[in-house]
């Protein structure tokens, strides 16, 4: 399976969490390594775009395409394991509570969600301390400019 993430390039490598720990996010709380990831490079950007007005979006963001092995231990959760806030913004402690559960148990590598902010998508949460995250890899990297059509 492949996989995308939009990130500023000075924080595209290494893949590791630390960067959502640092300020926690739907699905993890402070302290809580975890990877953020879409099914699709459109819900890749969308979910960085939800966040910015074409004023404030920095211009070095790079797409990077992540390869996924078929047989890495995947969690399937539908919208119907969730709870009913579960996409409300701002995020509710509940739903992290289910990524830090995910990441501390430890028993699967990638956990596949529903994307909040594109319904229908799916986000891919990846735990960098299970014993399959080493198999995982960047197969590459490019710069995105955002067309700026999408902040009209």
């Amino acid at each position: 399976m492949e996989a995308y993430k939009l990130s500023r390039a000075k924080f595209a490598t290494p893949l590791s969490g630390k960067g959502a720990a640092i300020k926690g996010a739907r699905w993890n709380s402070i302290g809580v390594e975890l990877i953020y990831l879409a099914s699709n490079r459109s819900l890749a950007m969308a979910e960085v775009a939800v966040h910015f007005t074409l004023a404030t979006i920095p211009g070095d963001y790079v797409m990077m395409t992540i390869y996924i092995p078929d047989n890495i231990s995947i969690k399937k959760l539908n919208e119907s394991a969730l709870p009913k806030d579960w996409n409300t913004f701002p995020h509710p402690g509940s739903t992290q509570a289910i990524g830090d559960k995910f990441v501390l148990a430890n028993k699967y590598c990638v956990m596949q969600i529903p994307s909040a902010v594109t319904q229908g998508d799916y986000n891919i949460l990846v735990n960098p301390n299970h014993p399959d995250f080493s198999k995982i890899k960047i197969l590459s990297t490019a710069k995105f400019p955002f067309d700026k059509r999408i902040f009209k």
